[in-house]
């Protein structure tokens, strides 16, 4: 006899015992979705290009299976959406603005999939919303935007495994996660965290069956040509961490990096992916999805032992968020009443738009610069630069064009014999990606940098006869060159310290050929 079910999809009691036919994705999961993109488009044209946008831009210019510090799939949208949309800041932002719905249908997805009905469902949907790190992250182009949708597109995957799907969708499974690797190689984490959850639960069952194995060779088979970019490379990125992390990284003690994870949801939504992490590791039914808790709780302490970024834990959000809209409406609403529905609406709510305009540039510049000292954002900090008046996510993207055209009037006073073999040489990636993104409407040539992926770029076909160089001290430049002159210094407005105040030197009489001085001009950071 089938169960008694009390609301859409429900056994009674709260056990979830729906079909997934008879449940579809609510019409307010698809809503919110749909204002997540809006909202990101909405404000994608305020303030100015981040700096990694720039730097993606370049390398999307020089496309490749890997790259020093990062995976390929970013350069791949960027050099698309350029393609397709032309060089505006909406054109490189629109791909993460779609990732903003992608995440919050994925939440609805969840929750659904772990017996949620319509409240449960749109709380989940909701409060992925409205989270400040998903409001920051799908604001510009990053691996991050896209990482939160790949995890947890995975996690879906086998939440419907578990519900009696097919085990051939291990292979879907494998074909997100090989992708979330070509995105980003935090997808290792991930990876990890699962495979653990699975061997201390009964899911441990799907090991005993080829397609999980055959899933994960997929997976393999498809990060198969960055690995091996990485292994004729010598693994860079490997190299790249251990340069960053305790220097550029801000480290920050375990209980600090734990509490902390209550800012990137807001606080106001910690208890609900608590609840969440307790409803997956004992309150579901015969602990069906303990898996994904237990994948959290190894992520997290893989993170606290690298000492990674407080903000790399953040993609495994969602199901935590969604595992907890499926307690709350299962074991709180029964014993409550429908008035604690606008009861926790209405903090999330609230919570959100407080912390919109710190995550995204909604603000004018002044407004911003006093709401986020009020709030006093830079408390929190994730790498140890020198901040201004606006915090960094913002202060990145001041000073771009301003750079460029400063470079351009450098130039532009070159002679035509001089121009025809002047490098432009950029102390770090941003300065780079700048003029390379801005410098064709000056008839600049492209810029060389020793900075990351522009170092093993090299010098092009530069011999350093004349070289315009920016972001480097007149000392630095000494044992290169034997004329060096001060040609400008620019100081943009609200651009971060590193960026201000900042010289160009018109460098001649190199003490020795550019590609002789390339390998001590190269620098991880």
């Amino acid at each position: 006899m089938p169960p008694v079910l009390s609301s859409p999809g429900r056994a009674q009691g709260g056990t979830p015992g729906w079909l997934p036919s008879a449940l579809p994705l609510t019409r307010w999961v698809l809503a919110l979705a749909a204002f997540a993109t809006l909202l990101h488009l909405a404000f994608s044209g305020r303030y100015g290009y981040f700096r990694d946008e720039l730097y993606y831009a370049a390398c999307g210019e020089h496309l490749a299976w890997g790259y020093l510090d990062h995976a390929p799939l970013a350069p791949a949208v960027a050099w698309f959406s350029r393609r397709l949309l032309g060089d505006s800041l909406f054109a490189l932002r629109f791909f993460p603005a779609l990732s903003a719905a992608a995440k919050v249908c994925l939440a609805g997805w969840m929750a659904r999939e772990m017996g949620g009905a319509r409240f449960a469902q749109f709380l989940a949907a909701l409060a992925v919303l409205l989270a400040p790190i998903y409001l920051t992250f799908d604001n510009f182009l990053s691996m991050n935007a896209f990482e939160p949708v790949l995890w947890m597109a995975c996690a879906a995957v086998f939440l419907r495994i578990r519900n009696g799907g097919s085990a051939k969708l291990w292979l879907l499974f494998g074909a997100v996660a090989g992708l979330g690797l070509l995105n980003k190689h935090s997808m290792l984490f991930f990876g990890s965290g699962l495979c653990a959850g699975l061997l201390l639960t009964s899911a441990r069952r799907a090991f005993t069956a080829r397609w999980i194995w055959l899933g994960a060779t997929l997976a393999l088979l498809i990060f198969l040509p960055n690995l091996l970019w990485e292994i004729r490379n010598g693994f860079p990125t490997i190299s790249l961490l251990h340069a960053v992390i305790g220097t550029k990284y801000t480290l920050v003690a375990p209980w600090t990096f734990i509490a902390q994870q209550a800012l990137l949801t807001h606080p106001l939504a910690a208890p609900l992916w608590l609840s969440g992490l307790w409803f997956l590791l004992g309150d579901s039914a015969e602990r069906k999805y303990a898996a994904l808790g237990w994948a959290y709780l190894v992520v997290l302490a893989e993170m606290i032992f690298l000492h990674g970024k407080i903000y790399y834990l953040a993609p495994a959000y969602p199901m935590l968020l969604a595992a907890g809209a499926v307690w709350v409406e299962s074991r709180l609403l029964p014993r409550t009443g429908a008035w604690l529905k606008p009861a926790i609406v209405a903090p999330l709510l609230l919570g959100g738009f407080i912390a919109a305009p710190l995550a995204m540039p909604i603000l004018p510049v002044a407004a911003a610069i006093k709401y986020c000292r009020f709030w006093d954002v830079e408390a929190v900090r994730v790498e140890n630069v020198p901040l201004s008046e606006l915090p960094q996510l913002f202060g990145d993207m001041f000073g771009w064009p301003e750079q460029v055209e400063a470079m351009a009037r450098v130039y532009g006073s070159l002679s035509p014999d001089e121009r025809a073999k002047a490098a432009l040489l950029a102390y770090n990636y941003g300065e780079a990606g700048a003029i390379d993104y801005f410098g064709p409407r000056y008839g600049l040539p492209k810029a060389i940098s020793g900075h990351n992926q522009y170092g093993l770029w090299g010098p092009r076909a530069y011999t350093g006869e004349v070289v315009v160089a920016i972001g480097y001290t007149a000392e630095e430049l000494q044992p290169y060159f034997g004329d060096i002159r001060l040609a400008a210094r620019i100081s943009p407005r609200y651009a971060i310290p590193e960026e201000s105040n900042l010289p160009i030197y018109l460098c001649r009489q190199p003490r020795k050929p550019l590609a002789a001085m390339w390998p001590s001009l190269r620098w991880l950071g």
